[in-house]
């Protein structure tokens, strides 16, 4: 309890980000690793098993911006809490609504589509949320390592999902498995909402030290008002557009993983079930422990040179050794050996999540989650193409597909060339600040 009281408490905010970071890639993605076994009871091919994932790409794309500006109107405690525990309602659907239209596959797809949509809309604000919040809530050139240990959570999350959902499947079955996980939605919901607060000096229990640490060499646009039409001036700036370009490139390799792994692994690295759900944890384990090695080196970059080299260069180095990686991965010819390079290849696109959430920072200021709504839009464009992956697997195969990543990872790491986010939005107008407490 001593040891808590003496953290900073930034970083109990941080800690409780990252709790929820961990549960939401739980809950949203655990029916990656169930897809096999939907497979097995329903028949659906890769371009079936496509749309349902795609359906839940199409809804959380689409609101990100929408998500972003829901997270600034309602500020990150109400807004977080609220969709943590639709999170948990939406996981428990998932499991039973295949059961209400089980008479055919067709009914069974339309559930799992439906519940898929939903859970789109539901997941669409918490990064453009978090974001903002780490913008808030930590110093001015200090916003990369919050946020790469934000996306270590949910990389761990992704990680647990293998051993776990797996372990759920084999003695309950996968319905169960979601009944089973829904619950940790409303318990972190409950905790944000109990712990959580919208700005720093609202807090009880932070102290004016601390409070004037985080505002120290902050631009006054942080203290303005957020103007309900700055979507608008977000979306007409070219360095906010290149960066959401640059981000989508990067995670068409993400979503191969998050989406595809496990079943790459079990159909055509003929590993069991249970050793597919153990290994399917090692890329996501090695994207925990590079998405710090990322943030710190962003930061520290960031400092000594500036923002635009500062976030550039940790950013393209990642995305050159994601194409590496990728590359050789695909090709190799031992399994083990294709599972150590794939999750190295999957821990450099995390290794850049610093440098996309810092620039976000930089280039946004007061609007940083609208900002960071637009780059997570690009960012999760590529969740369009789930049907379209699923078309390819079916008529070239795993290794063509895959290694595609390669080159849409060079040019994300050409793209940040032409990206300056030292070049900020214009400001709102102003508005005071909360007292700090005594």
């Amino acid at each position: 309890m001593n040891i808590l009281r003496a953290m900073p408490v930034r970083f109990r905010i941080l800690a409780v980000l990252i709790v929820l970071s961990f549960v939401n890639y739980l809950l949203r993605n655990n029916i990656s690793v169930v897809i096999p076994s939907i497979r097995e009871e329903f028949g659906f091919s890769n371009t079936e098993i496509g749309w349902i994932l795609g359906s839940f790409n199409v809804s959380y794309t689409l609101l990100q911006i929408p998500g972003g500006i829901f997270g600034e109107v309602y500020g990150p405690r109400r807004a977080m809490a609220i969709i943590a525990v639709t999170w948990g309602v939406l996981t428990l659907l998932t499991g039973f609504a295949p059961s209400l239209l089980a008479a055919s596959a067709t009914g069974a797809m339309v559930a799992l589509v439906s519940v898929r949509f939903l859970m789109g809309i539901a997941n669409a604000p918490i990064f453009p949320i978090m974001v903002g919040t780490t913008a808030r809530w930590f110093p001015t050139g200090g916003w990369a390592l919050p946020n790469s240990l934000s996306s270590a959570g949910l990389t761990l999350g992704q990680a647990a999902l293998g051993p776990i959902v797996t372990l759920l499947i084999v003695h309950f079955g996968w319905r169960e498995s979601f009944y089973l996980l829904a619950p940790f939605g409303f318990l972190v919901g409950a905790w944000w909402y109990w712990y959580g607060r919208d700005r720093p000096a609202q807090h009880p229990a932070i102290t004016r030290e601390e409070v004037e640490l985080i505002d120290r060499d902050r631009d006054l646009s942080f203290s303005m008002a957020v103007d309900a039409g700055s979507w608008r001036e977000v979306l007409a700036r070219r360095d906010v557009l290149l960066l959401a370009a640059s981000y989508f490139c990067m995670n068409y390799v993400f979503y191969m993983f998050a989406q595809w792994l496990f079943t790459y692994l079990v159909e055509e690295r003929r590993f069991s079930l249970l050793e597919s759900g153990f290994l399917y944890a090692l890329p996501f384990v090695a994207g925990a422990v590079l998405a710090i090695a990322g943030g710190l080196s962003c930061d520290f970059l960031c400092r000594r040179i500036g923002a635009r080299w500062g976030c550039r260069i940790p950013a393209m180095t990642g995305l050159a050794l994601v194409a590496m990686f990728m590359w050789v991965g695909v090709h190799a010819v031992n399994p083990y050996t294709a599972v150590g390079l794939l999750s190295l290849c999957f821990g450099f696109t995390q290794f850049t999540e610093g440098a996309f959430g810092a620039a976000s920072g930089y280039a946004g200021g007061a609007h940083t989650a609208t900002v960071y709504g637009v780059v997570n839009t690009g960012g999760n464009a590529p969740g369009f193409l789930a049907p379209v992956i699923g078309l390819m697997l079916d008529r070239f195969g795993w290794l063509p597909t895959l290694a595609s990543g390669s080159l849409f990872a060079l040019t994300g790491a050409a793209l940040w060339l032409f990206i300056d986010v030292q070049r900020r939005l214009p400001r709102t107008r102003q508005v005071l600040r909360s007292p700090a407490p005594g």
